[in-house]
């Protein structure tokens, strides 16, 4: 266990290093907790043999550690009340009454991103537990149309596609014959199933078979991809942690591009705001990853704002908090 000035030096330094990444020396400190420099001193050696604090080679100032991090969000941190401002930013979103939910999440995170500068993710739930209901097709003109696409849980998506020289009615038939052979299936195999299933078959039903099956093969192939969303993805750039490193850059870009880290994010069901500090992130050594789970009816999912090792926790964790209670109520 710490003391209560090791409580206070740590906090002090996570809180100073958080706002100016330039480690932490002991004058600053003994000022603000009016002790001496040396006193102080001591104290940060035991917090750094211990492995909360790190020294680093050009500074006599101390700098947080993984663990000190860990420390801090599990004991120190405090709840921080929202700014007028940031929330003001978000209730405009909230309550426009026009944008679907989707949007309005999508929407929020940008907000977020640029409040913050970090990047932000939006998982929508997985394609798996999302089974084909039906597929709708309504006409605009003469060779565009939506295609409506109707989930078991009631999610609905629509794709608009442009058909030539294709009638109303070869569309119809092959709309009918989806609903009636694939109906049921989860949405991440109905790619498979169009290949190995429809398209055998669809050439004695319908003329231009090629043309309508690659055009509905599109329409789910993109469905199926549509559960990451990414907002800010260089706004890792801006922070100091990378932007004079160019192989940490290559290697953040490439976990954001990788589906399976991103997926990984909303791997637990606890429904609780979780942290996610430097290797614990899967992404990178200084990366934090804080993300929750939401659910409004029939559509659930997960945000997660990434951002550098030295993330402003205490307010990202109060916009994660408002978001999830205005997406949820």
């Amino acid at each position: 266990m710490l003391t209560d000035r090791q409580n206070k030096i740590l906090k002090l330094i996570v809180e100073k290093y958080i706002k100016s990444p330039i480690p932490v020396g002991s004058k600053l400190l003994s000022k603000i907790l009016k002790c001496s420099s040396a006193t102080v001193r001591n104290e940060m050696a035991e917090l750094e043999e211990a492995g909360y604090l790190e020294k680093t080679h050009t500074s006599s100032g101390r700098m947080p550690s993984e663990l000190g991090y860990r420390y801090y969000v599990d004991n120190l941190m405090e709840p921080k009340k929202m700014s007028g401002d940031d929330m003001l930013k978000l209730q405009l979103v909230f309550r426009n009454q026009q944008l679907a939910l989707s949007d309005v999440i999508t929407k929020s995170l940008q907000v977020i991103s640029d409040m913050t500068n970090y990047t932000t993710v939006v998982l929508g739930s997985t394609s798996h537990e999302n089974l084909l209901k039906l597929i709708e097709v309504v006409p605009i003109d003469d060779i565009s149309m939506t295609v409506i696409i109707v989930t078991d849980r009631g999610h609905v998506e629509h794709k608009n596609i442009k058909l030539h020289d294709v009638s109303l009615e070869e569309v119809k038939k092959t709309v009918s014959l989806i609903n009636n052979l694939i109906s049921g299936t989860p949405i991440d195999e109905v790619s498979a199933k169009l290949e190995y299933e429809i398209k055998p078959i669809i050439g004695k039903y319908v003329k231009q078979h090629e043309q309508l099956y690659n055009a509905f093969y599109h329409v789910f192939n993109d469905f199926t991809n549509q559960e990451i969303n990414i907002v800010g993805r260089n706004k890792i750039l801006e922070q100091p942690e990378f932007s004079s490193n160019i192989e940490k850059i290559k290697n953040v870009f490439n976990k954001l591009e990788n589906g399976e880290v991103l997926t990984g994010i909303e791997e637990d069901d606890d429904n609780n705001i979780k942290v996610y500090i430097g290797t614990e992130s899967n992404i990178d050594n200084d990366v934090t990853v804080i993300k929750t789970k939401f659910k409004n009816g029939n559509e659930e999912g997960t945000i997660a704002i990434i951002g550098p090792k030295r993330m402003e926790y205490d307010r990202v964790v109060s916009m994660l908090e408002y978001m999830k209670e205005n997406i949820e109520r």
